[in-house]
């Protein structure tokens, strides 16, 4: 297949001459099934590129950064697939695309297939999957020789029984394809599966069971720049998000001192989960398990996105760099051929608190602490950043915050089992 000239189309990763350098200004189609990417945007407007927004019609009123935006367009869903193929095809016909981005984890196989069928640089179908089908990045951790809990595809019924005959219960029921905790089920025993897989129908290949390891739970934020990493942060969460999300709690995580030996642990199972699912350059947040009952790590999941819940933020405010930002400056340096270069980070410790709240709009200026450099403004939810060079004043500082939070603001509602449309 050929292109415009200078350009060179491979069917995972385009390569771009650095005779596109002259031709910009490059357009950027960004796709958003929820409100976030906005420094994306601007970074990417800031570089000389023309923006334009795919979101859903209930976002339209969202404080999306217009002036970044040249063009938005509006979709009741962008999930059905032939649609928007069909209406991003259809905006190629007088714009020349020439990068597709998914600022949402549930834009990224949708995003894959527009690059497939316009012939775009990025992750395609396949590639794509290893970081939003939780079997395949699964399959592919083991066969490179990373540890992770034992699991099973729910598909064959007698490798169902086998995994639950093998291995100890709980057990969590996973989609393959939904993020966060959404649709996680904890399961004690076969006679409760059977009726969940019977309610789930034919929907139930779309996910797997896995053995329920207890233990802390880390995530690594990362930059990949041509397949090197060339930023990366350890963090390591208060309670596991699959506990706050099913019984309530406050969310809280936090950077980790990076001289400790499991910081540099993690830092090399990073690296081998990236190279083994064969990301080349974007962003990654990639999670990880110390099991209780063997000290060992497991490999969780990994998404090639932005990590959610406002770490991007905690992670600026300890480092100076901004996952989003540099995202785009990768984005623009690839198109153009040019070479990346990682602005130079600090050193210093942030930590965040996040919980659903009683209150439309909580108060938190008795949260005065010199350390407090963020506040949340977000109906019912109570949220803050702290950053000090210091990582036991970020420690007391959340371990206090914390439970004052659980007093003041903290309500739960049960976690959705799906994204909404």
């Amino acid at each position: 297949m050929r292109g415009r000239p200078g350009r060179r189309l491979a069917p995972e990763y385009g390569e771009y001459d650095t005779a596109m350098s002259e031709q910009q200004p490059f357009t950027i189609l960004c796709l958003a099934s929820y409100h976030k990417g906005s420094d994306f945007m601007e970074e990417a407007k800031a570089l000389g590129c023309r923006v334009l927004l795919v979101t859903k019609e209930k976002l339209a009123d969202e404080d999306w950064p217009r002036h970044a935006i040249d063009e938005r367009f509006l979709m009741d869903d962008l999930t059905r697939r032939p649609d928007i193929i069909y209406a991003v095809s259809y905006l190629a016909r007088t714009r020349r695309i020439d990068a597709i981005i998914p600022l949402d984890d549930f834009d990224v196989e949708t995003t894959a297939a527009l690059r497939e069928h316009l012939r775009l640089p990025g992750m395609g179908d396949t590639l794509a999957r290893f970081f939003r089908d939780k079997l395949a990045m699964r399959m592919q951790a083991s066969r490179a020789g990373i540890r992770v809990p034992a699991f099973v595809p729910v598909i064959n019924y007698d490798d169902l029984q086998q995994f639950m005959n093998q291995v100890e219960p709980p057990w969590v029921l996973k989609p393959r394809s939904q993020a966060g905790a959404m649709g996680i089920r904890k399961v004690h025993a076969p006679a409760e599966l059977w009726p969940i897989l019977d309610e789930l129908g034919d929907r139930q290949s779309f996910f797997l069971l896995e053995e329920f390891v207890t233990g802390d739970i880390f995530h690594v934020d990362s930059i990949v720049s041509e397949k090197k990493i060339v930023f990366a942060e350890v963090h390591k969460y208060k309670q596991p998000p699959l506990t706050v999300s099913h019984e309530g709690g406050v969310f809280m995580t936090r950077t980790l001192p990076r001289d400790e030996d499991e910081v540099r642990l993690l830092n090399g199972l990073n690296a081998e989960i990236l190279d083994a699912l064969g990301m080349a350059r974007g962003v990654s947040h990639a999670e990880f398990i110390k099991g209780s009952g063997d000290e060992e790590f497991y490999f969780l999941e990994v998404a090639a996105r932005v990590g959610g819940a406002n770490i991007a933020e905690m992670i600026e405010f300890a480092t100076g760099v901004n996952l989003w930002r540099e995202w785009a400056r990768i984005e623009v340096a690839q198109l153009s051929g040019k070479p990346y270069s990682l602005p130079e980070a600090d050193e210093r410790y942030a930590g965040i608190a996040i919980c659903l709240a009683r209150q439309e709009a909580p108060d938190l200026s008795n949260y005065d602490a010199p350390e407090v450099v963020w506040r949340l403004e977000k109906a019912h939810h109570a949220g803050l950043i702290v950053a000090s060079s210091e990582q036991r004043r970020i420690e007391q500082l959340l371990d206090e915050y914390g439970a004052r939070f659980g007093q003041d603001f903290l309500t739960w509602v049960p976690p959705l089992d799906e994204a909404p449309a």
